[in-house]
């Protein structure tokens, strides 16, 4: 796999450079660094000689233009000035968020702590929702121009094109994957139909758990690399897991509190194991597009495992009988 040298930018980003790039933002730094938890990109909490430490994000070459990089941070900051609580880029004192150092592109920001959301607690759950609606509120007024929607092109006809391309499903799987893949995009232009027409609006994008800081005070969202344009749904499914018992009375909750800043669209419901089903072909995919990087192999040991794949088809051969389910009740 061709590899452009840019994308190799990681390598030389030693701790010295790393410390370089945010002294030249007019701090000194104390030397302490602590590697966060990032692969796409790579982010660490960096010690001062005075004050709060700062998380310094340092962004993957060629993945996002320089627009679509501000055209993020502009949201976050758009949501901290309605007093909605998400970490924004610090502004410097040229007004700047995205900084350059040796030609690495990074931000800076404030150091935050907290826990993972209780998603067995309706308290926390309708707190969530009450949350989501309100960044979908501001989101909704008006659209992203740099960054792409979520779609079946980005999310199953190219991460799967490349993991054929290029030979990560093993041999004597292709065939099934080839077959079930029509078969699921098939499945999924079908939720879309019945989900009928919908808004789309600027979204967090990867809206999971991990992604939200649960402080005393509530919630708190970080990460909005990963922002695009589309349906509301997807900032809320990822928090709905297990049998559709389940899953329900989690919904309610979480709509409960939702709906009271955002009116929600029950049809988009039908979108849900739909975009499930995307998100799991696009991680293999995302997976396997950085798999250059030694990172990845690193950490993931167990992708290029023929264990992986075989799993892998039978999760995604389950999400095909579940989107000829009707949606969950609301």
């Amino acid at each position: 796999m061709k590899v452009d040298s840019q994308e190799q930018a990681f390598a030389k980003l030693t701790p010295d450079v790393l410390l370089d790039a945010v002294e030249s933002t007019g701090v000194s730094c104390s030397g302490q660094m602590l590697a966060l938890n990032s692969y796409e990109n790579r982010v660490y909490q960096v010690g001062l000689e005075e004050g709060s430490s700062l998380v310094a994000k340092f962004y993957r070459p060629n993945r996002w233009s320089d627009q679509a990089i501000l055209e993020e941070h502009r949201f976050t900051l758009e949501l901290a000035e309605q007093e909605i609580p998400v970490i924004a880029p610090i502004i410097d004192n040229d007004g700047n968020t995205l900084l350059h150092h040796q030609g690495n592109r990074f931000a800076l920001y404030p150091c935050k702590g907290g826990r993972a959301p209780e998603l067995d607690d309706p308290n926390h759950l309708v707190q969530l929702g009450r949350f989501i609606a309100r960044i979908h509120l501001l989101g909704s007024t008006r659209g992203f121009e740099h960054r792409p929607n979520i779609d079946l092109d980005s999310f199953m006809h190219r991460p799967s094109a490349f993991l054929l391309e290029h030979d990560f499903i093993p041999g004597h799987l292709v065939t099934a994957y080839e077959t079930l893949l029509a078969d699921l995009i098939e499945r999924i232009e079908g939720c879309y139909a019945r989900a009928g027409s919908f808004q789309t609006i600027r979204l967090h994008g990867d809206c999971h758990p991990g992604n939200i800081l649960w402080r005393d005070e509530g919630p708190q969202i970080v990460d909005f690399d990963d922002a695009r344009m589309g349906p509301a749904i997807q900032d809320l499914w990822m928090f709905l897991s297990g049998d559709r018992a389940y899953m329900s009375e989690r919904a309610a909750d979480l709509l409960e509190g939702y709906s009271q800043f955002y009116d929600f669209n029950p049809a988009e419901l039908h979108l849900m194991e739909a975009l499930r089903t995307m998100r799991l072909v696009h991680y293999a995919g995302w997976l396997a597009r950085r798999w250059y990087d030694p990172a990845f192999p690193k950490a993931f040991p167990w992708f290029d495992s023929m264990a992986f794949w075989e799993e892998h088809i039978l999760t995604l051969r389950e999400q095909l009988a579940k989107m000829d389910e009707p949606p969950i009740a609301w």
